[in-house]
């Protein structure tokens, strides 16, 4: 078996609705493939392999034309099915089918399902209440990460780095002084840690002005962690003012937010994450959904410069045995998770495989003479 290190039959965030317009086409490597993402009807998406298959050019360099993706080198015209469907003054119909991919647009994102397609089913793509409510308002952007999609998960899992990384914004020294409690029940992780009687960072005593609310008294704080296959990470997080319930402190008294993380592999070290937070308090201020996608998007790129020297350090010091602490075992545990998803995807990739082999053995009989 191969060393693979992300599972394949699953739904990933390839792209924000807004990347993919009408006429342009959008290139993206998602779990090793190379994906061409382009519309071809408003409100439609479609995703096929970003290969043309008369000189191998890619397809993602040229455009959209009559709901066809059309090769910007030689004009060949591909359909959202990956069959060749023309080219100027050629007979191309011919042509081999380029791979297609299963692809949903919800949510104001481009979902699509790397693996075997006869698994692809739309009814696994994760429910987002905060999407399908106009009590919460969402404000996101996206990087490109040069480290093992992994590292995201263990920075996610475990955020007593906030009292380094992000000292100015939402770390303070409570954090790591406040125990961590790690449940893991199937495919599900989730880590806990809560603050009593405390000052609010920064971060969050604006979270607090925004909602009407004094930020200059103490508050309870709460970070909850929650991972799901394959990368999925959703951070439930807030403060309210002290004593008045913590994390079920009714909405008068508290801000609260849901940080939003899906973390899609590229290649075994470069990824793609999609970042954002959802918020359902003044869900119709867009001028606060703008300032706090600002201040979240500058609270990421500090993780980024830690995470690609860490994937450098790494593959530096391939033998060296890292070692593992109570706060890692958010990480640890959605890993197993992770392990066991892609040892389960090989016996069955193995098994399919053979059935094929199978098949196609011929019943071997001694030769014949014949006569004429």
């Amino acid at each position: 078996m191969t060393n693979q290190t992300y599972p394949k039959n699953a739904w990933y965030v390839a792209a924000m609705s807004e990347e993919i317009g009408l006429e342009k086409p959008l290139g993206r490597k998602v779990c090793g493939e190379r994906i061409a993402f382009y519309r071809p009807k408003p409100n439609e998406v479609a995703a096929v392999l970003d290969f043309c298959p008369h000189r191998g050019a890619a397809l993602s360099l040229g455009y959209v034309e009559d709901g066809l993706l059309v090769c910007g080198y030689h004009g060949l015209k591909i359909g959202e099915d990956g069959k060749t469907k023309a080219m100027p003054l050629q007979r191309v119909q011919g042509f081999p089918c380029m791979k297609a991919y299963a692809v949903e647009e919800r949510y104001g994102f481009i979902w699509v399902w790397p693996g075997d397609q006869s698994q692809a089913d739309t009814s696994l793509i994760p429910r987002l209440e905060w999407a399908e409510s106009d009590d919460w308002a969402y404000g996101g952007g996206l990087y490109h990460i040069k480290c093992d999609y992994r590292l995201m998960i263990d920075n996610l899992m475990d955020l007593t780095h906030e009292t380094y990384v992000h000292a100015s914004s939402i770390g303070q020294k409570e954090i790591d002084e406040s125990p961590v409690s790690t449940q893991s029940e199937g495919d599900e992780v989730i880590t806990s840690r809560y603050m009593e009687n405390i000052m609010a960072p920064p971060f969050w005593q604006a979270a607090l002005r925004a909602n009407g609310l004094a930020d200059d008294v103490p508050v309870d704080r709460w970070q909850r962690c929650r991972f799901t296959p394959p990368s999925n990470v959703m951070i439930d997080v807030g403060v309210a003012h002290a004593g008045k319930g913590g994390y079920d402190a009714p909405k008068e008294f508290k801000a609260s937010s849901i940080v939003v993380d899906f973390i899609t592999p590229e290649s075994d070290d470069t990824m793609w994450y999609f970042w954002g937070m959802a918020r359902n308090f003044k869900a119709d201020d867009s001028a606060l959904t703008d300032s706090i996608r600002e201040g979240q998007g500058g609270i990421f790129q500090e993780d980024l410069d830690v995470l690609e020297y860490q994937q450098v350090n790494l593959k530096a010091f391939p033998d060296y045995d890292l070692l593992k602490l109570d706060i890692d075992a958010g990480g640890v545990q959605s890993r197993r998770i992770i392990e066991r998803i892609i040892r389960k995807e090989q016996d069955s990739s193995k098994l399919s495989k053979n059935a094929i082999v199978s098949d196609l053995k011929v019943e071997e009989r001694p030769l014949q003479t014949i006569s004429f």
